[in-house]
């Protein structure tokens, strides 16, 4: 149980990092307003709310890391991944509201394995807190420079090419 609770966790804690932190690159106006081609329910969600939506993504993402890795404060893990499966599941009732029904198995699946991470966390297999050392300093600053740069590095791409060829279409005159 242990194991799949640490293959989950990582996964899920890179997963939501990784989509948080595109969501809060959204705030300037050029990513905001190609993210709206891009995404077809943007438009309902107002920019501010779909950057605050990021930030308690990305933040729950490292949480559900962070702690249970370092030791310190492993408690916090399963209160992140709390937040992560209260976002998905107001997701899923945004996305019903709208009736964009394809969207809410994604939804359910992404809070359902969040909620079952923070049971297993809580209840079953709680990782035991340790103390604050230089050793568990430097593996949380390892992990969280990982994280950024799993994180920034494919944004970082994707959003300069995407840019870039938009720049190159609008300039060219192409739509």
């Amino acid at each position: 149980m242990n194991i799949a609770l640490w293959i989950v966790q990582v996964l899920w804690g890179v997963f939501f990092s990784v989509t948080g932190f595109g969501k809060v690159l959204c705030h300037t106006p050029p990513l905001w307003n190609q993210a709206l081609q891009e995404v077809p329910w943007l438009s309902a969600v107002p920019q501010n709310l779909f950057i605050f939506i990021g930030i308690c993504e990305f933040l729950g993402g490292v949480g559900l890391l962070l702690p249970a890795m370092t030791g310190v404060q492993p408690k916090l893990t399963p209160f992140g991944t709390f937040g992560l499966t209260l976002v998905m599941l107001l997701a899923a009732v945004f996305h019903i509201v709208r009736g964009e029904y394809d969207f809410v198995p994604i939804n359910l699946v992404l809070g359902g394995i969040a909620a079952f991470i923070a049971y297993g966390r809580l209840f079953v297999r709680p990782i035991a807190p340790a103390s604050i050392s230089t050793f568990r300093v430097l593996k949380g600053l390892a992990v969280l420079g990982v994280l950024v740069l799993v994180d920034f590095a494919p944004v970082w791409y994707k959003l300069t090419h995407s840019l870039t060829l938009v720049s190159h279409r609008s300039a060219a005159g192409i739509g």
